[in-house]
């Protein structure tokens, strides 16, 4: 899945007149809600010149652990219809790892569900845009329907690393 986050962070202008920009209300979560002993914290800080919230970390796999994330509801946990839109994009600057991007809709029960794709977070800002056709499912058989959505989530989840990323906007693009 990655290669869909690279090539359309080359296509994705940075922010279009129909996009629709989110104003996230981010929370961070760790595996220690599970008994896992990763750590971490999400900050709102300027950085290289933006404003953004930063996830930063250390993923650790020890005591069946292995994620860190920063997350929010939409709608304020309530569907949010974005079926009119093509995707999501994120303004992002990170450390060249690896990361998810997670939604939830209200197909999903479980905590452990969700529909995923990966991206890789560069070293200087890029809006990298991930189409709804990208998304997985992950431990469910629900499909992914984009007019059901309730929550987006960046994770450094699934290998021991060091988390650092920086996102300075989230939207949906048509």
């Amino acid at each position: 899945m990655i290669r869909w986050a690279i090539v359309f962070a080359l296509l994705c202008p940075a922010v279009m007149a129909d996009d629709l920009e989110l104003n996230p209300d981010w929370e961070y979560v760790a595996d220690t809600v599970m008994g896992g002993v990763s750590s971490g914290q999400a900050s709102v800080e300027t950085v290289e010149g933006r404003e953004a919230v930063r996830l930063t970390g250390t993923v650790s796999l020890e005591n069946n652990g292995g994620f860190v994330q920063i997350a929010f509801d939409l709608a304020g946990g309530d569907v949010f219809d974005a079926s009119d839109f093509t995707g999501v994009a994120l303004d992002v600057l990170g450390n060249g790892e690896s990361y998810d991007l997670r939604l939830r809709t209200d197909a999903l029960t479980r905590p452990w569900q969700s529909f995923r794709s990966e991206f890789v977070a560069p070293e200087v800002w890029t809006t990298i845009g991930v189409p709804f056709t990208a998304f997985e499912a992950h431990r469910t058989e629900a499909a992914f329907d984009p007019s059901r959505l309730r929550r987006v989530g960046i994770l450094a989840i699934g290998r021991e690393m060091q988390a650092d990323i920086a996102v300075s906007g989230v939207r949906f693009y048509r």
